[in-house]
């Protein structure tokens, strides 16, 4: 799945659905946020590691491209 680099000319809706429901959650929070209360609010059952990973890697991977930030301790917040 591509998640195009952040760009002026980049379009939100270019992002799949579930990175745009992430982006969303991001945005929403108080603050900056664990990958964990992102998932808690998706839906997902972050008691199980595995099912966490994943909505970890495209966290990752949305800050990777510039959407995201990603802070020292590892919780995540919109780019400025």
């Amino acid at each position: 799945m591509l998640i195009p680099h952040r760009t002026p000319d980049v379009e939100e809706a270019a992002r799949p659905s579930d990175y745009q429901r992430i982006l969303a959650v991001v945005r929403q929070a108080a603050g900056p946020v664990m990958a964990r209360q992102v998932g808690e609010t998706l839906g997902v059952d972050v008691s199980v590691r595995s099912k966490l990973e994943p909505l970890r890697g495209k966290l990752v991977r949305l800050t990777d491209r510039g959407w995201l930030r990603k802070m020292p301790d590892g919780r995540f917040t919109t780019r400025l």
